[in-house]
């Protein structure tokens, strides 16, 4: 059984398809650049001028901070875009194993 954070604790989860599967990292891969976008335009307006620790060192540290986040963000469905889009696709492949 899946909870709104991912599937609830001490139930095993349904075994997938390797279509499903392929289905499902595509949902998250999509997520994740979507948060990543998402942060991106965030950092946009600069709040402080380019110095030693503000400049391009910084900024690579931020970029890479924000992909990590946007990954775990993506496969742990803390915001839901990948579960969402998942269910609207999942229609188009073969069921479950099992059904």
């Amino acid at each position: 059984m899946i909870g709104p954070l991912g599937p609830v604790v001490g139930t095993k989860p349904d075994p997938l398809t390797s279509e499903q599967q392929e289905l499902r990292e595509a949902a998250q891969g999509f997520e994740a650049i979507m948060i990543r976008k998402m942060l991106e335009s965030a950092r946009e307006t600069p709040f402080t001028e380019d110095a030693p620790l503000t400049g391009g060192g910084m900024k690579q540290y931020k970029t890479m901070r924000d992909e990590h986040f946007a990954d775990i963000a993506s496969q742990s469905g803390a915001l839901g875009f990948a579960r969402s889009i998942e269910e609207q696709l999942a229609q188009f492949v073969s069921p479950k194993i099992g059904e």
